[in-house]
């Protein structure tokens, strides 16, 4: 049987990625922007995701067995609770609303999250550290990657 953190983190990533998917849509708004020239092609970003996230899952699962308490638990939990909600706010906020200004702004409050999910998660277990150090890396340059968006594109609304 499994335990309920290795389902909890499963259900984390398989949320966010399939959410995240769905709130993601390119239509003709998103096509007409302009965008600089080192953007991977987009059929990429879905696969990329899934793995940083179910990365990051094994991350959760593996310092989540180096706590040593409810109080690392609890503090473990704030920040995997918090990314999912910055997480999940970021795709809305680009195409549904349109607004990559908005996402740009938005962006930094997920780029914390995944920081103070790396240092969390290094503290604990070095190798989750390691394991989450891609999400973090990938936020760095989708952030990078929305400035120029922004850059190219302002005024947005």
């Amino acid at each position: 049987m499994l335990s309920p953190i290795i389902i909890a983190a499963i259900l984390w990533a398989i949320i966010l990625a399939g959410a995240s998917g769905l709130l993601t849509d390119i239509g003709p708004w998103y096509r007409e922007l302009k965008k600089p020239a080192w953007q991977p092609p987009d059929w990429l970003f879905g696969p990329i995701w899934m793995i940083i996230l179910g990365l990051a899952a094994w991350g959760a699962i593996l310092s989540w067995d180096q706590t040593s308490g409810q109080s690392e638990q609890a503090i473990l939990i704030a920040i995997y609770g918090a990314n999912f909600l910055f997480h999940l706010l970021w795709s809305p906020l680009f195409f549904k609303y349109q607004r990559p200004d908005w996402a740009l702004i938005e962006v930094v409050f997920l780029w914390l999250s995944v920081t103070a999910m790396l240092a969390m998660t290094w503290s604990l277990a070095p190798l989750a550290g390691l394991i989450v150090l891609p999400y973090f890396l990938w936020v760095t340059f989708a952030a990078l990657l929305n400035a120029k968006i922004v850059q190219l594109n302002a005024p947005f609304g």
